[in-house]
């Protein structure tokens, strides 16, 4: 019987490579394209990007221009709302009574801007690049990562029109390529390393924790419970080592993250501010029926859809599950943030390869981010020679974009098996007990 090690059963010298194994699912001589060329076209989006938010990085924001230049970039006011301008520990200091919200990011998130900021100093502008250069790099990383499983597929992540407007927006690239890499690292069936980076993205923005529950189904479907439970210790160590310390030492810090996201009133971008509005004139106003209304959909829908699929294709990989629990779980939640979207660019080269739905996904997309910073360039009164979008008009954007993502659900459901194929274990020729049938 082969050893164990840190990434699962080791593949026997000489067992010849197949999609299962080990071994990047696509061939160097399947993949068509180089990673240079990869490279090459990522750094474009990327610099696309930039020229869209300089405007902001560089000027002053009193004239209206996030919403009049749509340039947007929640990294430079963060340095202030997060308290980073002097030598203030998350969690570990208090924040000072202001009118905004401090210590509301997860743990991993809120200390890599505690170490940007402390390599930029009291400078928003070095404190946006300190971060911008972590998130490009992040990019590379969730781009090469996807090369290495679905060779030019890579392409829907590294050419995404809406990379380009949220990559530094906000931090959400370091969740993407920490559960990207925790998905890559299950695809190669080393669940213990999988269960880490899930473990670590969930450390920064909770929504990699959602993909455990694929991942894990997975391994017991494939007649293997050990691997299942390497995979949850993993994943859940990983949190603990990173949260328990802030934890014990700032509790009431710690806590804030969850607090803010229970209290918090639907956001903007939501279906259910949509229906709140339409319904009363104004937001939803009761958040605790929000917050279970919202679990209870988000179950339901799951259930729903897992079902459905089960029956039109019995064999289907369970990880691949991951695409619509995530867009089930953006559609039912309180909160969609603009650069959430981030979050299944990956999985449209995973799981979902449709060049028709992905354009429509990202022409409604950037329809919403048109339409909502224009909008709150209205709210803000700067109407000076800027025609901004009307709430109707924002509110439409927010249902066409969901309504496009129902229709990628039902495309993931009736489109045949993705690949690569992670749930049955390679063979080995030297203990055939290795081989599980599916």
């Amino acid at each position: 019987m082969p050893g164990y090690d840190a990434g699962g059963p080791s593949r026997p010298r000489h067992s010849p490579a197949t999609p299962d194994a080990d071994d990047p699912a696509v061939p160097p001589s399947g993949r068509t394209i180089g990673i240079g060329v990869v490279f090459l076209l990522l750094a474009g989006t990327l610099a696309i990007g930039h020229a869209i938010k300089t405007p902001c990085v560089h000027g002053d924001w009193s004239d209206g221009r996030p919403f009049t230049w749509l340039c947007h970039t929640d990294i430079i006011p963060l340095l202030g709302n997060e308290q980073l301008y002097g030598d203030r520990l998350p969690y570990l200091d208090p924040c000072e009574q202001t009118e905004g919200t401090c210590d509301e990011y997860p743990v991993l998130t809120s200390w890599t801007m505690r170490l940007t900021a402390s390599v930029a100093g009291p400078h928003n502008t070095r404190f946006f690049y300190a971060n911008a250069i972590l998130l490009w790099l992040a990019a590379m990383w969730t781009a090469y990562l996807l090369y290495t499983v679905v060779g030019r597929r890579a392409l829907y992540f590294a050419l995404a029109p809406t990379l380009a407007i949220y990559a530094t927006l906000n931090l959400d690239l370091l969740p993407v390529a920490l559960a990207t890499g925790g998905t890559v690292a299950y695809l190669r069936r080393r669940d213990v390393t999988s269960g880490i980076l899930l473990g670590l993205g969930a450390a920064a923005k909770l929504y990699p924790a959602l993909l455990v529950i694929p991942f894990v189904v997975g391994r017991f479907r494939g007649h293997e419970p050990d691997r299942a439970i390497y995979l949850v210790w993993a994943a859940a160590g990983a949190w603990i080592a990173v949260n328990l310390p802030f934890a014990l030492a700032g509790t009431s810090g710690w806590l804030e993250f969850f607090s803010y996201n229970t209290s918090r009133p639907a956001d903007w971008d939501s279906l259910w501010f949509v229906v709140c509005e339409q319904a009363t004139g104004m937001g939803c106003t009761n958040t605790r029926l929000v917050n279970l209304g919202s679990f209870a959909l988000f179950l339901g829908w799951v259930a729903i859809v897992w079902t459905i699929k089960g029956r039109r294709q019995p064999g289907f990989p369970r990880w691949a599950l991951g695409f619509p629990i995530l867009v089930i779980f953006l559609l039912t939640n309180k909160v969609y943030s603009p650069q959430y979207s981030v979050w299944l660019l990956p999985w449209f080269a995973l799981a979902l390869p449709n060049l028709r739905l992905f354009l429509a996904f990202e022409a409604a997309d950037m329809a919403v981010f048109v339409t909502r910073f224009s909008w709150f360039g209205l709210l803000g009164g700067h109407h000076n020679g800027f025609a901004g979008s009307p709430l109707g008009a924002f509110e439409v954007a927010i249902l066409v974009r969901a309504a496009v993502l129902v229709v990628c659900v039902i495309g993931w459901i009736r489109a045949g098996e993705p690949i690569p194929r992670p749930e049955r274990p390679p063979p080995d020729r030297t203990d055939a007990r290795v081989e599980v049938p599916v």
